[in-house]
């Protein structure tokens, strides 16, 4: 059986050949946001609790950050999944200063989350608002205490999953996160569905999975989204988790804008 390091190995030469870094995207990611549909992808996030956008990150930015993911310096901590039951797998949180490509999506990718956030807080109890910057809204967790870095790369190899779960840090947490995958369905793993599960009040849970292809972002509710009811919007919680890989390696960013303490 090979090991984790060989199938690794094996996974990198395979994907420098089939990856000659041709898509060199000549545009930022912070005007590539700007081109996106914002108002159907908060359309799709209120009707089926996430929206999608494909080919956010070309073939070239996808490969440059699953190479960072042997780079022990970048990250603060590493997650074996097994350890603490969470799944199969691993996961690494990014140190600061977080790499330009991760800060660049992280800020200008809030810009365009905060209107929603605040669209979805409205219509539930309470007084939460966002403010229009990540610097801003940055500097309410650290006042509060939670000043870690959460963006994270994840890797899975055959028979890796991650357990139904929410990515809460501390008292603060914004409302949206963000997945982008970086691996090729298909070609370098099979299997590995993004799940998406919704509780509502007196009901089944409804779960949905979700096919991504490369470079494409998937956006959804950290704890929970608002749902109109016959008297008002309700709280349904959700959680999300990653399928049983079949064959392969999967690589996913993670982008979450709340810091941890």
């Amino acid at each position: 059986m090979l090991t984790e390091w060989a199938l690794h190995h094996q996974f990198r030469i395979a994907f420098r050949a089939t990856c000659p870094y041709k898509e060199t995207m000549n545009t930022s990611i912070t005007k590539r946001l700007t081109t996106l549909k914002w108002d159907g992808i908060a359309a799709q996030i209120d009707d089926i609790g996430y929206g999608r956008a494909p080919g956010l990150l070309g073939s070239d930015e996808c490969a440059g950050l699953i190479e960072l993911y042997d780079q022990e310096q970048l990250f603060r901590t590493t997650i074996n999944m097994a350890r603490y039951r969470f799944g199969e797998g691993q996961y690494r949180y990014f140190d600061n200063p977080l790499p330009s490509l991760v800060t660049e999506l992280r800020q200008a990718l809030y810009g365009h989350l905060a209107p929603i956030a605040n669209d979805m807080a409205a219509k539930l109890p309470g007084n939460e608002h966002y403010p229009d910057s990540h610097a801003a809204y940055q500097q309410i967790c650290h006042d509060a205490g939670q000043t870690k870095p959460t963006p994270l790369l994840l890797r899975y190899e055959a028979g890796g999953y991650n357990r139904l779960h929410q990515d809460l840090y501390g008292d603060l947490h914004f409302p949206l996160q963000a997945v982008i995958l970086l691996s090729r369905p298909e070609a370098d793993f099979t299997g590995g569905e993004f799940m998406l599960v919704e509780q509502q009040p007196r009901a089944q849970s409804i779960g949905q999975t979700i096919n991504l292809g490369q470079g494409e972002i998937l956006i959804f509710p950290v704890r929970e989204r608002p749902i109109q009811g016959k008297r008002g919007h309700f709280r349904a919680p959700m959680r999300h988790g990653v399928s049983r890989l079949h064959t392969g390696l999967r690589y996913t960013l993670g982008v979450i804008f709340h810091d941890a303490a």
